[in-house]
């Protein structure tokens, strides 16, 4: 990992984690992939590893990151899907060369082209994309309570009730605000 850049906050849904490279969208912003080679990064933490990634492909993945988001929300809200976020989506979807592969363990990984790029990671990405908001696994969409946060997040807890993207991060910071405005006498945020 390169030092001074923010941590990864990584999950066990890869499209969602995706979207999670940029935090706290409605509060003081934090952009986890601001250079392409923390692109590189991220991808190889995701078992996505990739030789390079240009500029250029640095746009192509943020937008795939915001329709994600986008298309993620308006799932997790039951409203209709942008069609822009939908052609983003689906046009990265089409555009790699990754294959399934089986593990000796008996998992799932991908194995990118012999000449990996970013465009066959993206591809990898979105299509995980869509069989989450497509309703294909086992788990809903939901928001992030925190009001700064409101990200989009894949719940697959036996209840299907959690509230927060990361315990360690939106939910503690959450439980910590109620804890100290109980402290003091006055009303906290809400859940």
């Amino acid at each position: 990992m390169r030092a001074g850049f923010p941590e990864f906050r990584l999950g066990n849904v890869l499209a969602t984690s995706f979207t999670g490279t940029l935090s706290e969208r409605h509060g003081n912003a934090v952009e986890r992939i601001p250079t392409p080679g923390r692109l590189v990064d991220w991808l190889a933490v995701n078992g996505l590893a990739v030789d390079s990634c240009t500029t250029a492909q640095l746009d192509l993945a943020r937008e795939l990151r915001e329709s994600i988001h986008a298309a993620a929300t308006a799932a997790a809200l039951r409203e209709a899907l942008p069609v822009s976020a939908v052609h983003v989506i689906n046009d990265r979807s089409a555009r790699g060369r990754a294959a399934a592969i089986l593990t000796p363990e008996g998992e799932r990984r991908w194995r990118l082209g012999s000449t990996s790029c970013v465009e066959d990671a993206l591809s990898v990405i979105a299509a995980d994309a869509i069989g989450i908001i497509a309703g294909e696994r086992d788990g809903r969409l939901a928001l992030c309570a925190s009001p700064t946060c409101r990200a989009a997040f894949f719940d697959t807890s036996q209840s299907r009730t959690r509230k927060w993207c990361d315990m360690n991060t939106c939910g503690n910071r959450q439980k910590k605000a109620r804890f100290n405005a109980k402290q003091r006498g006055t009303p906290g945020p809400t859940e």
